[in-house]
């Protein structure tokens, strides 16, 4: 290295890498103009400081060199940073310089320290050149911290994950330990009858010895006194076992007492955690909800019924925003077929699913628009609900009997959907006082009448011409139409409800998800003795009776009839026990261990009514899950809630 003046670093050096044209020119004295000793020529900076730089040059001129060595002279500099695209002025002394010109590099370093540099112009290089010494630094902190974040947020994830499960299983847990004590209970109380009844005929047969009068001879005295005493004994040990279960079916109860106070906690617990996992599935872009998790052959499908379903929850839960994102969808956004909405979309990108258009799904959206209307007093979406009903109608209007078919496209006639134009133009007109809507609404129930509630053996027809027995259908016409007004038709609710529990209830194993297996006692989508199937519990038509449990209780509670309310409450009661053993996990990123219901208790099993249930042991149902959390809360979606 060969030193031209004093060498001396006054501050750190900072490697960095800028475009550099300088040339060489004498110092110049006495106000002598700066002789030009060498064109402009390239280089670049290997490092930089606030006093000067090191300029690294290829291929320098041998004759260029000899000036740097031989004479004092001065660098002209242009320095060009980088990104600003800045030029930098600079006038600067040659310090040192190291360098072989031998070989085809002929690679030279000269140390530079600045005589003069524009202030704002060095900042500009030195804010670079620390930006760049820092930016490894500052990248290699950035991964640390985000790797340590998603390593934090995966085990707060998976904490929140185990935490959900274990309020799953535990409420499940408790729930199988009260139906045990619950059978207990049943089991004691029948030995305490038959304890009773014994101790009964043996106080009498011991009051009928004591009260013989006269006993010919002696011996027979002896005889009464052995048999007496025979019958004490039989007594008093008739009375300790009698104490014994007595004090066992206190215990059993008290225990009972409290899996019940517990099983309080955590079903509200649930129930939340419930409702989480339906909020937390909202596409925050679309607002439309996958209908199915865990079922990949319809990943992202939101099929139009249970987006009308969640959002009537969303209204009831008074989520507005959440439901006003699904009414906004439905009042422009969704592609329409043949005057109506499709059965499913996509739900991350508005596009159809599903091509087929059944009324049903569109009557469920006007049902949607008509509770958040009521709930809120916000009549923009009384638009979107008239429309639908104007297509409703028009549909009536092409069947002499005013009923509604499948769709725009088919022939066939469902009982369900008529229940369902029943309910919602009853809503309209309650809403609107628009006359038109009840006259409407009036056709459908006489439809009904002639065509689902025609068959004294079968109450409730699947259809027009359908004898098949559908669940939902015998559970719909409580909750649509209502127990008195069924009355008033001649038609049963208690024998409606009656024939869905002999011919549907049904009694099946359900594996959990951890492995445990339970039997659950639930309603099946139609038979439940079906020829070739074994029984399928529907989560959503479970929940369905158990509204229309409710109802009936309801009813026969105003009427004052205590026992027939008890009754139909007990039933609501105990399948909403056996509904909860069906709560499950999700273990999605999104689902975060929440509580949901899947769809039915067996995976791709055939309803018998044209289609099978989802695929996957895991997979949770939005539709499923909403209408359980309506059985919970008591909540008829079938009716406005001021009714």
């Amino acid at each position: 290295m060969t030193y031209l003046g004093r060498e001396q670093r006054r501050y750190i050096r900072l490697d960095s890498v800028f475009p550099v044209e300088f040339k060489l020119v004498d110092p110049g004295r006495d106000e002598r103009p700066r002789r030009e000793l060498s064109t402009w020529q390239q280089g670049f900076t290997s490092n930089v400081s606030k006093g000067g730089l090191c300029l690294a040059v290829n291929n320098l001129n041998p004759r260029l060199i000899g000036i740097i060595s031989g004479k004092a002279v001065q660098l002209e500099l242009v320095i060009h940073v980088p990104i600003a695209g800045k030029k930098v002025n600079a006038l600067a002394n040659i310090a040192w310089i190291e360098g072989e010109g031998a070989g085809e590099e002929n690679t030279y370093s000269i140390g530079l320290s600045y005589q003069h540099i524009d202030a704002k112009g060095g900042r500009n290089i030195m804010r670079f050149a620390y930006t760049k010494a820092l930016l490894p630094r500052l990248i290699a902190l950035c991964i640390v911290l985000l790797i340590a974040a998603f390593s934090l947020s995966a085990h707060l994830n998976y904490k929140l994950i185990q935490t959900s499960k274990k309020l799953v299983d535990e409420l499940v847990q408790v729930v199988q330990r009260s139906s045990v004590a619950k059978q207990k209970i049943k089991d004691i109380q029948r030995e305490r009858a038959e304890l009773e009844s014994r101790l009964a005929t043996a106080e009498f047969k011991l009051d009928t010895v004591m009260k013989r009068s006269s006993l010919p001879k002696d011996e027979d005295i002896a005889g009464l006194n052995q048999i007496i005493k025979q019958l004490e004994k039989e007594k008093a040990d008739i009375q300790n076992k009698l104490i014994a279960v007595q004090d066992k079916e206190g215990s059993v109860t008290e225990d009972l007492l409290m899996m019940t106070e517990k099983m309080v906690v955590l079903e509200r617990a649930n129930l939340e955690k419930m409702y989480e996992w339906l909020r937390s599935h909202q596409n925050p872009r679309t607002g439309l909800v996958c209908s199915f998790e865990g079922d990949p052959s319809i990943e992202g499908w939101a099929f139009t019924y249970d987006q009308s379903l969640i959002a009537v929850a969303y209204t009831y839960f008074g989520d507005y925003e959440r439901a006003e994102k699904i009414l906004d969808f439905y009042s422009g956004r969704a592609k329409k077929i043949y005057g109506g909405f499709a059965n499913a979309y996509y739900a991350d990108d508005y596009e159809v699913a599903e091509y087929a258009v059944h009324t049903g799904p569109n009557i469920w959206v006007g049902i949607a628009a008509a509770h958040y209307t009521n709930m809120t007093g916000d009549r923009r979406y009384l638009k979107l609900a008239g429309e639908i009903a104007d297509w409703v109608m028009g549909l009536q209007k092409e069947d002499r009997d005013n009923g509604l078919r499948g769709g725009p496209q088919y022939t066939w006639y469902a009982t369900e959907h008529n229940l369902d134009a029943y309910a919602f133009l009853r809503m309209l007109y309650k809403i609107t006082g628009n006359e038109r809507y009840n006259v409407s609404g009036e056709q459908v129930f006489k439809w009904l009448k002639n065509h689902a509630y025609d068959k004294p053996e079968i109450p409730v027809k699947r259809g027009k011409g359908d004898s098949t027995i559908a669940t939902d259908t015998y559970a719909w016409s409580i909750a649509a139409i209502g127990p008195q007004r069924l009355f008033e038709a001649g038609m049963d609710p208690d024998q409606i409800l009656e024939f869905a529990k002999v011919k549907c209830l049904a009694r099946t194993s359900f594996q959990r998800p951890d492995g445990n297996t339970l039997e659950v006692n639930g309603f099946d989508f139609g038979l439940s003795r079906r020829v070739g199937s074994c029984p399928v519990i529907s989560t959503e038509w479970t929940a369905q009776m158990i509204i229309s449990y409710r109802i009936m209780a309801k009813f026969y509670q105003n009427k004052n009839d205590g026992e027939k309310a008890k009754y139909y409450d007990k039933l609501a009661n105990d399948y909403l026990t056996e509904l909860t053993k069906l709560i499950i996990t999700s273990d999605s990123r999104t689902g975060q261990g929440s509580g949901c219901l899947p769809y039915a208790t067996s995976e791709f099993s055939d309803t018998g009514h044209g289609w099978m249930t989802p695929k996957g042991s895991r997979t949770g149902s939005v539709a499923g899950t909403t209408y359980a959390l309506f059985a919970f809360n008591g909540f008829n979606p079938l009716r406005l809630e001021q009714e």
